[in-house]
C-alpha cells in the first residue's frame, strides 16, 4: 500500500496578511446584503463550503485606495453601483486561516486577511443586484444567490474561522440598522 506524500505546511508567522476590503450594504429596512459563495469545482480550497454566506469582500490592488477597492469589489461581485457611504470601521479587522487551509487558500501566499470594512446604504432598485452575471457577465460570479439579513446574524452564518472578524464588523456598524428603522 502506497502512503500519501507528506506535505509541509508553511510557517504561519512567516506569511503576511492579504490587504482586503469588506462591504456591508444596508437596505431601507436596515438589513445587510449577503451572498452565498459559489463552489469552485477546480479549487482545492474547500475552506468556505461549510458556511458559504458572507458579505462582499475582496483584495485591494497595489496602490488602490481602500474605499475605491470597496466600491470596485461591490460592483464586481454584486453589480451594485447605487450606494452612499454610511461609515468606515475604525480599524483593520484581521482573520487567520485555519491550519488545514494554510498554504492552500488565498493562493497559499497569505496567513489570512487584514480587512478594511465599509458600510453603505443601497440607493438603487432591487433589479440592479445581479450576483450571477455581475457587470453583464464581465466579472466571474463569486456568489450563486443573495438575500437581505440582519447584521447581528451574520457571525452565525459565516465560515467559523471568520466569525471573530464578523463579530467586530457587527460591533463597528451596530448603530446603522437603527438609523433605518427610526427614519
Amino acid at each position: 500500500m502506497k502512503r500519501p506524500a507528506m506535505t509541509t505546511r508553511p510557517d504561519r508567522d512567516a506569511l503576511p496578511y492579504r490587504d482586503c476590503v469588506g462591504v456591508a450594504v444596508f437596505n431601507a429596512e436596515g438589513n445587510v446584503l449577503i451572498g452565498r459563495r459559489k463552489a469552485d469545482p477546480n479549487s482545492e480550497d474547500r475552506s468556505e463550503v461549510a458556511a458559504p454566506w458572507q458579505m462582499p469582500q475582496g483584495g485591494i490592488d497595489k496602490g488602490e485606495d481602500p474605499l475605491r477597492a470597496a466600491l470596485r469589489e461591490l460592483h464586481e461581485e454584486t453589480n451594485i453601483v447605487s450606494v452612499s457611504l454610511l461609515a468606515e470601521a475604525p480599524e483593520w479587522i484581521h482573520y487567520d486561516l485555519p491550519d488545514e487551509a494554510l498554504g492552500i487558500a488565498l493562493k497559499g501566499r497569505y496567513r489570512g486577511q487584514r480587512q478594511r470594512w465599509f458600510a453603505f446604504a443601497f440607493t438603487g432598485k432591487p433589479s440592479e443586484i445581479d450576483v450571477e452575471t455581475p457587470g453583464g457577465g464581465k466579472f466571474p460570479a463569486e456568489f450563486d444567490a443573495w438575500r437581505w439579513e440582519k447584521l447581528s446574524r451574520t457571525p452565525s452564518l459565516i465560515v467559523p474561522f471568520k466569525k471573530p472578524a464578523y463579530e467586530k464588523v457587527v460591533e463597528a456598524f451596530a448603530d446603522i440598522p437603527q438609523r433605518f428603522t427610526h427614519v
